[in-house]
């Protein structure tokens, strides 16, 4: 009997341990979403581990091969700090780059999904001005964009700003935050279920 007794406080000790912040000096974000307001916070499970498909470390290139930090000249690469910030600026959009089914199973609060095989014709969603041969993305009123995908391995968001640049993007306006979804979990930072 008290050999679980022991267990059993040792097991609530372990899982209600340590405060987990996301800096020193904060606790959570509040984000305005279309669904309305989301706190991201960390989980505070000293103990979780990730699971389900973003556990795996290990899938076949290609397609899957490991990204650059920078996908294209001009580009800016951030992180999550960077992503907290943006989704409460007006002047950010973050977009996820995968297919629906992906943005569906999970994302960061806040983001839209702009499928990278639309992103380039999706521009004027982001303030640019449609031209015979593209876009014309030089006005006042063009928003900066943060992408990301699955993580360092996913190819969706860095196609996404290439695709965006070739249309008339300017690059000096896309953050790319490569760890993705997968960094995202791992950092035990709270996901949004869009599709359900």
């Amino acid at each position: 009997m008290r050999v679980l007794a022991a267990f059993l406080a040792m097991a609530a000790t372990t899982v209600q341990a340590d405060p987990v912040g996301i800096t020193k000096d904060l606790m959570r974000v509040e984000v305005e979403t279309a669904g309305g307001v989301v706190e991201i916070s960390r989980n505070q499970d000293n103990g979780a581990v990730i699971e389900g498909d973003f556990a795996r470390i290990a899938r076949p290139c290609p397609n899957f091969c490991i990204q650059p930090m920078i996908p294209a000249e001009g580009v800016t690469p951030v992180g999550e700090l960077e992503i907290l910030g943006f989704l409460n600026d007006p002047d950010v959009v973050v977009i996820d780059g995968r297919v629906r089914p992906d943005f569906e199973g999970g994302a960061i609060p806040g983001a839209i999904n702009v499928p990278y095989t639309e992103a380039a014709d999706r521009l004027g969603e982001l303030g640019c001005e449609p031209d015979f041969d593209g876009w014309i993305c030089d006005g006042e009123g063009v928003k900066s964009v943060a992408l990301y995908c699955n993580g360092p391995w996913c190819g969706q968001s860095p196609t996404a700003a290439r695709r965006m640049i070739e249309a008339g993007f300017p690059a000096e306006k896309i953050y790319y935050y490569r760890a993705g979804m997968q960094g995202w979990r791992m950092l035990g930072l709270t996901v949004a279920m869009p599709g359900g």
